[in-house]
Order: C-alpha cells, then sequence, then structure tokens
C-alpha cells in the first residue's frame, strides 16, 4: 500500500556530494609541492644573506627586508620594471591585434584553406622555444643571416652585414617579433573556436538590419568574443612579462644589460652574481606585479559580470 502519510515518495538524497572535493586533492598536492614549496622556500631565501660561503660553511644569515630595501633603493630596479612594462605592451597589443586578426580570417576562410593554415599555426605553436629562438638567431644573423641578405637584394646595400643584436632597439625588435610570432597561434585558434559558437542567425538578423560587416562585427562578433579577448590578453601580459627564455636566449639580455627584463634581471642578480638572497627578493617584486595586474583583471572581470546581471 503507498504511504498516505508522505503524500508521495520523498527524493532520494543524493550521494557522494563530497566526490568533485576528493578529485582535487591530487592536483591541489601537486600544487603544493611543485610549486607551494619553492614559492616558500624562496622567500625565506629573500630574507637572507645567501652566497657561495653561506653555502659552503651552511650558515644562515638573517638581513630582513635589507635585500628588498636594496632593491627598492636601485634606479636599475626601475627601469628594469619601466622596461618591462613597456616590452609586455607593445607584445601585447600586436600579439592581441595580429591574433584576432588571423582568429576571423579563419572563420571566413573556406575548409581547405583553413586546415591549411590552422597546420601552419600549430607548427609554429608546437616548435619548442629554444629551437624557435635558434631559428631567429639563424635568420637575423650579421652574416649569412637571411634577413640581411634579402634586405641587401632588395636594394639596402648598408644592411648586409647589420648586427641585428649590436643595439637596445634592434634587440628588442627581433624579441617582439619572436615572441609575437609564437603567440599568434594560441590566439587565433581559440578565437576561431569561440567564433563558431556565434549563431548564424544573429548574423542574419543583423543583415536585415542594413548591417555591414564593420557594423556586424561591433555588434554580433565583439560583444561575444569579449570576455574571451579579456581572458586571452590577461593570460599574455603573464607569458610575455616572464619571457626569460626567449631574451637571455637571444643575446643574453645585452647589448650591455640594456634588454634585460624582470625575469633576467632577477636570473643575473641571483645566481649570476651569485646573491641568492637579492634574486630570490627580486623574483618576489616581480610576482607582487603580476598579482597586482591579476586582481585588476579580477576586479575587472566581476565588474563586468554584475553589469550583465
Amino acid at each position: 500500500m503507498p504511504n498516505s502519510s508522505g503524500g508521495g515518495s520523498r527524493p532520494k538524497r543524493r550521494g557522494g556530494s563530497s566526490a568533485p572535493y576528493l578529485l582535487l586533492i591530487p592536483s591541489l598536492l601537486a600544487t603544493a609541492v611543485l610549486l607551494g614549496w619553492p614559492l616558500v622556500k624562496n622567500l625565506v631565501i629573500s630574507f637572507q644573506n645567501l652566497n657561495p660561503r653561506q653555502l659552503i660553511l651552511h650558515l644562515t644569515e638573517w638581513t630582513g627586508f635589507s635585500n628588498y630595501q636594496e632593491a627598492l633603493g636601485s634606479d636599475v630596479f626601475w627601469r628594469v620594471t619601466l622596461r618591462s612594462i613597456v616590452f609586455t605592451s607593445i607584445n601585447v597589443v600586436l600579439i592581441m591585434v595580429l591574433g584576432t586578426l588571423v582568429g576571423l580570417l579563419l572563420a571566413r576562410l573556406g575548409r581547405r584553406m583553413r586546415t591549411l593554415l590552422l597546420l601552419g599555426l600549430v607548427l609554429a605553436w608546437a616548435m619548442p622555444t629554444i629551437a624557435g629562438t635558434t631559428v631567429f638567431q639563424w635568420l637575423f644573423a650579421q652574416r649569412f643571416g637571411v634577413v640581411n641578405w634579402i634586405l641587401a637584394e632588395l636594394g639596402w646595400t648598408s644592411m648586409a652585414d647589420y648586427n641585428w643584436f649590436g643595439s637596445q632597439v634592434s634587440t628588442f625588435s627581433v624579441v617582439i617579433l619572436l615572441i609575437v610570432w609564437q603567440s599568434i597561434p594560441f590566439v587565433a585558434i581559440n578565437l576561431y573556436a569561440a567564433t563558431t559558437t556565434i549563431s548564424k542567425e544573429l548574423y542574419e538578423a543583423a543583415s536585415l538590419d542594413g548591417a555591414g560587416a564593420w557594423k556586424s562585427f561591433t555588434s554580433v562578433t565583439f560583444p561575444h568574443l569579449k570576455p574571451f579577448l579579456w581572458a586571452t590578453t590577461f593570460l599574455e601580459v603573464i607569458w610575455v612579462f616572464k619571457a626569460l627564455t626567449q631574451v637571455y636566449a637571444i643575446n643574453r639580455g645585452g647589448p650591455d644589460r640594456l634588454t634585460e627584463i624582470l625575469p633576467l634581471y632577477a636570473f643575473v642578480e641571483g645566481p649570476g652574481n651569485q646573491h641568492y638572497g637579492m634574486g630570490a627578493a627580486i623574483s618576489f617584486l616581480t610576482i607582487a606585479i603580476l598579482l597586482v595586474l591579476t586582481a585588476y583583471y579580477l576586479r575587472t572581470v566581476l565588474k563586468q559580470g554584475e553589469d550583465e546581471l
């Protein structure tokens, strides 16, 4: 007989509500071991005077905030910081503009051309950083470099033996070109994937309202891609800001340390000069700058979410 007191069967309580949290435990442990512990160790070193003598004698010399005070009181640190911000800004603007254009081009191409372009983008994206940097060193080599040979053949004979790594501006130009080339595939492929989620009916409605290509982009495409563009810009800022490998491999921060950015500056002042406490302090100041950028990004995203509600 049916239970008359309950007025119907009661829904069963779902079990395993803690399962998602249990699944997070391995990744949290891996993050704590591989990222958290090195950060804590680095923070401890930043408050010490640590050099080969201390390492050999197993001495611990606590210096408090002296490493941070020395770094923040140095004109070199602020010049490198400003250089890093300008370097990151130029790269991110070029990456986002060119990557967006290539992504929109992928959405307009036919299947065969799209596949060919996607293949080229994936190959460029999959190339290891050091391998790509080595290729650019060959391309811009002073003697027997392809770029100098092409420029000389086009009539710029003075560029036949031009040293691209002899000045700050030309070295940064090569590094920026390298980083933009390596970053465009990520932006373009992800933006193209985002465009596939936009309903074609929206474009049809816009065309019925008399919207042209630009109006369709501003009224349909861009609003749907805006969250993606924000997220991708933020990721590119972090990736470019810590682009130590390319800058170091191209010219080791030269000439005369004029192309050093903050990660490379921390490496040179730390392991390079064997003053590990100073290097750790500079690296944590770099992390602090990235945290400020992260906080600004999250604040902007949350504000957009509130406006949409």
